[in-house]
């Protein structure tokens, strides 16, 4: 069997031991250079094995949000990184002093060399220090939209709404204007502005706005959408619809769903958008006539206007539809003398709740913290404790009411026969409208008052549970009523 004779091996050994140069009093061997790319290979594999085990495993089990968890991963990755590097040129012999030396005569020439380098890096580490960006955060910068995918050694990368991915310097984005719509919670904010023709009726404007942004899917129900009358315009009013989203990377698809069906429901309640033709009218009409037809002197006034003029729309009074929320908040006792602007302020506090079937509103002694009226669906009302259906409720219908305005726990739990829409005013919202509009409270009490008998039971109800202040209590139904608005709502 043949060996290797021990001459090779001697001169193998001594090409991998002998010195090939030195930095500083410390020789540099192929040995040594091999050993060092071996351990920064090590470094660098438990680096990446430990820090992914923390982002994808450990931290997330401790529920630390994506963000978060890159900023710790990335950071933890510099440090075992750094670590690693000077144990592994300490084990091989290398004295860091001198290294240290010899890299500070080179340091100056370099620094030239790599300053791009060292801005992008030290910006990186303040990107995940300062944590003004961090990752899965929706970022506008420069007209660029997108999501913070990574933040690594140099750069950001961010994934826009058309799934391209965008490097972006380190430097830049913290020497730019970043508007991170992430900042402080998820949701984005979109702002439609929409004009609309000056004989428009605001408060249907109002409604079909705010019942489109809440049909839409991509839409949340919190925060509420609303609707600003942002000004008058030459020919128009101007409103702004603002709604909240949850999906960024869809804001245009969004936007776009909710264009369509302004358009489309306008159409359908006949609200009209402006134009900028200009109409024309002639003193003396039939001078221009005879101009083109001598034979005829004066305009046909045989024809019926409606032959000569053209089409003119119905009013959105006439065409607005008997289930619409004005309406139906019309119907409500308590709010059928409001104007229209009382009305709008109605509309704008309240929101939307959906329901699934056989999900509960309330229950028996809930607190009457809200007031609910149907759009879409029915509810069963009934006696949970000893199982008594009393009614069904269905589109149109309200329910709540008294509960709301004094401040009376349930007497008995609501829930949905099948899916649900309802239109709610919560206490902050019904207090703001009085507190707005004092002479509103007035006319409620009118209309509470004329129950004398079920307001009765109520009170005496309040009694038994301890819950009517003596300050407030008043044998006299419209004094006591009065003085309990004022004590629930500060008004």
């Amino acid at each position: 069997m043949n060996t290797i004779p021990a001459e090779l091996l001697t001169e193998i050994s001594q090409i991998f031991t002998s010195t090939l140069f030195k930095i500083g009093e410390n020789p540099v061997s192929l040995r040594s250079l091999l050993e060092l790319i071996v351990s920064f290979m090590a470094v660098l594999l438990v680096s990446r094995g430990l820090t992914n085990f923390l982002k994808e495993r450990l931290l997330v089990r401790l529920g630390i949000d994506e963000g978060n968890r890159e900023a710790i991963a990335v950071i933890l990755r510099y440090l075992i990184v750094a670590f690693g590097v000077i144990i592994a040129i300490q084990e091989i012999g290398f004295n860091l002093a001198s290294l240290a030396v010899v890299a500070g005569g080179l340091g100056v020439g370099i620094g030239f060399g790599i300053q791009d380098l060292t801005t992008n890096f030290v910006s990186g580490l303040t990107l995940l220090l300062d944590r003004p960006v961090k990752v899965g955060d929706f970022v506008e910068l420069e007209g660029l939209m997108g999501i913070v995918k990574k933040i690594s050694i140099r750069s950001t990368i961010i994934t826009t709404n058309d799934d391209s991915s965008v490097i972006v310097p380190n430097s830049t984005m913290i020497s730019n204007k970043i508007v991170n719509w992430s900042y402080e919670n998820s949701l984005l904010c979109l702002r439609l502005s929409i004009e609309v023709a000056e004989n428009s009726n605001p408060l249907l404007v109002t409604e079909t706005l705010l019942n489109i942004a809440y049909a839409e899917a991509g839409v949340l129900y919190e925060p509420n959408p609303k609707v600003l009358f942002v000004e008058f315009g030459d020919d128009s009013f101007k409103f702004e619809l603002l709604v909240w989203t949850n999906r960024p990377t869809e804001r245009e698809v969004i936007k776009s769903s909710l264009n369509f069906a302004i358009e489309y429901h306008f159409r359908q309640q006949g609200i009209e958008f402006p134009f900028n033709d200009r109409e024309i009218y002639l003193k003396n009409p039939e001078v221009l006539l005879s101009l083109f037809n001598p034979n005829k002197t004066a305009i046909d006034t045989t024809k019926s206007s409606s032959e000569n003029d053209f089409k003119i729309p119905l009013c959105a009074e006439e065409i607005k539809k008997r289930s619409s929320l004005s309406c139906l908040l019309r119907e409500v006792e308590y709010f059928e003398h409001l104007t229209d602007l009382e009305l709008r302020q109605l509309i704008e506090v309240g929101y939307r709740q959906r329901l699934r079937p056989q999900e509960f509103l309330f229950r028996e002694n809930d607190p009457g913290d809200a007031f609910y009226l149907i759009l879409s669906g029915s509810v069963e009302v009934f006696v949970e404790a000893i199982d008594k259906h009393l009614n069904n409720l269905g589109t149109g219908q309200f329910l709540g009411e008294l509960s709301l305005m004094l401040g009376i726990p349930r007497t008995a739990s609501v829930r949905a026969l099948e899916e649900t829409i309802l239109f709610a005013i919560n206490k902050e919202g019904f207090q703001k409208v009085l507190t707005e509009r004092p002479d509103l409270s007035e006319q409620i009490i009118q209309e509470i008052v004329k129950h004398k008998e079920e307001l009765s039971e109520r009170q005496q109800q309040l009694r038994e549970m301890e819950l009517v202040d003596a300050a407030e209590d008043d044998l006299n139904p419209v004094d006591w009523v009065r003085k309990r608005l004022k004590n629930i709502f500060s008004i």
